[in-house]
């Protein structure tokens, strides 16, 4: 009797334990993605970088080189980050919003929402980015 109610709680963590684990998965993915895809961005590599984007960010830029300058003009703090660190996560379905916190070259707090969707092939990449200036960042 007792070694079954040893085996059930077990069974019970263990199971628990893997559910957490699938849980924080798609979150571990997006901040992997979302990292690489900043150092990318501090080396210069134009290609790595572009390689985050999804399939809609690509019909808008359908070149490495046009999405590499957007980000430079219009995403200053993420292609430049002086400091970065991931704040609160949220999934929904096959969508990950991940926020990260940046402090720019500048000095200046920023917030960037990024939004990830899973693709056919199970893999995640980055639908869109919005950035403010501010620090903690909004509800997500």
């Amino acid at each position: 009797m007792i070694r079954t109610l040893r085996a059930c709680a077990c069974i019970v963590i263990l199971l628990s334990t893997a559910s957490l684990a699938v849980a924080a998965e798609p979150v571990d993915t997006a901040q992997s993605i979302i990292q690489n895809q900043i150092e990318a961005f501090l080396n210069d590599d134009a290609e790595a970088a572009y390689s985050f984007a999804s399939p809609q960010i690509r019909q808008k830029f359908p070149d490495k080189s046009i999405f590499f300058e957007m980000v430079k003009r219009g995403y200053a703090p993420v292609y430049r980050p002086g400091n970065f660190a991931f704040g609160r996560s949220k999934v929904e379905g096959g969508t990950v919003v991940q926020e990260v916190l940046i402090t720019g070259a500048d000095g200046k707090d920023w917030t960037a929402l990024y939004f990830l969707v899973r693709q056919p092939d199970g893999s995640y990449k980055i639908n869109g980015v919005q950035i403010l200036q501010q620090a903690p960042g909004p509800e997500i």
